[in-house]
């Protein structure tokens, strides 16, 4: 009886130690590995880097005086088409998407940047100049490359004319930096 008693004690104890490693081991994951809370949404408060300058977005906008004491201002705003995938060979899923810019004339510049994924939440890259108001359709990623297509203009077409030309822009992340793909 008293042998009985000690291999179910045993048997009891090893039970609980393996359910608390499991429970020890998913909380390592999710907020050592992910960041606290899980899987962070937080790529819309991060620094990119638009033609040199770093621009910091919160809830996924931003604003800058054009000059200081001016009236004009530089406005960010994240647009979306997300697109997730592992951009830098690392088996975490990132991000790329859409960003808009208005200078406060007549056109709105459109930008692709990613988000990676790294332990502590996102860290942005620079971003790529797509084109003065055209009409994106699709971000995607593939085998960590960032595809993404949208309609333009036809070459001396007038600014106000609507965007009726394909095309698709391929990206990939070299050395932390976002490049565009000669194709």
């Amino acid at each position: 009886m008293r042998k009985f008693f000690i291999g179910r004690t045993i048997g009891f104890s090893i039970v609980v130690i393996l359910i608390g490693g499991y429970f020890l081991l998913n909380h390592y994951i999710y907020t050592e590995k992910q960041g606290d809370g899980g899987f962070q949404q937080d790529y819309k408060n991060v620094a990119y880097i638009i033609d040199g300058r770093p621009v910091l977005l919160v809830d996924g906008y931003a604003e800058e005086e054009m000059a200081t004491g001016s009236a004009s201002k530089k406005v960010t705003h994240y647009f979306g088409n997300e697109a997730y995938g592992d951009l830098n060979n690392d088996d975490i899923s990132d991000i790329a998407f859409l960003l808009t810019q208005d200078t406060g004339g007549s056109g709105i510049f459109y930008y692709v940047v990613a988000g990676i994924k790294t332990d502590t939440g996102y860290r942005g890259t620079n971003a790529i100049f797509l084109g003065d108001r055209i009409a994106p359709q699709t971000t995607e990623i593939r085998d960590g490359e960032i595809m993404v297509n949208y309609a333009e203009r036809m070459d001396g077409e007038p600014m106000t004319a609507r965007p009726s030309v394909g095309v698709s822009k391929y990206l990939q992340i070299i050395d932390d930096e976002l490049f565009e793909l000669g194709r």
